[in-house]
């Protein structure tokens, strides 16, 4: 039985592509319930991310190394068990809230050292002001035209994504005050450490 996590420990949030790890990240887990999984990742942050000749790979290739990466913002992300849509808020160096983001993924799987997923390129920004828009819809059909995600998934997602607009809009929990919303709170959200060796799926 893979264990829960407390609040304050490290994990790493990965993405896995065909049994093989597409991004790691270290997260700082907020909150770990049957519910809810909060996790935070600061800025400055190191995480592995995809390149090929010295360019980030945006879309799933076959050839690819995983490269050290600089996190650019603070972020604080909550997802829901079985649901294929996470929420984050970013905030400024100031700790202002930034904007909310909504990225399409697949729901969280519990590993030995965190949480495993893997992104579905279509997301959504949605301002302070509950304005939103749609991002990266160009990558989301070349995904699809390239059979990496099923085309009847996407009236699917795209309605998970317009509900959870939907909630940050009308100031639903977890979303009623950012900034304020009571998870920052008692240092909790410390920088994290990597987990050991989180280079396969088995690890």
């Amino acid at each position: 039985m893979v264990r829960r996590f407390e609040p304050g420990e490290s994990a790493a949030l990965r993405e896995i592509w065909e049994d093989r790890i597409w991004s790691a990240r270290p997260v700082t887990v907020v909150e770990d319930a049957e519910e809810q999984i909060t996790l935070f990742i600061p800025a400055g942050a190191r995480w592995m991310a995809p390149f090929r000749n010295g360019e980030r790979l945006r879309i799933q290739e076959a050839e690819y190394e995983l490269v050290e990466q600089p996190y650019k913002a603070h972020v604080l992300s909550f997802a829901w068990p079985g649901n294929p849509a996470a929420v984050l808020l970013f905030y400024g160096s100031d700790w202002s809230p930034s904007h909310w983001y909504v990225n399409l993924e697949d729901p969280l799987r519990r590993s030995p050292v965190g949480f495993d997923t893997l992104d579905h390129k279509l997301d959504v920004i949605v301002e302070l002001d509950g304005s939103w828009r749609w991002k990266d819809e160009d990558q989301f059909a070349e995904i699809i035209d390239r059979g990496l995600l099923d085309p009847r998934e996407e009236g699917r997602l795209r309605a998970e994504a317009e509900g959870a607009v939907r909630r940050i809009a009308e100031r639903e929990p977890p979303f009623a005050s950012p900034g304020s919303d009571g998870s920052r709170t008692d240092g909790r959200w410390c920088s994290p450490t990597r987990p050991g060796g989180p280079r396969s799926p088995t690890s």
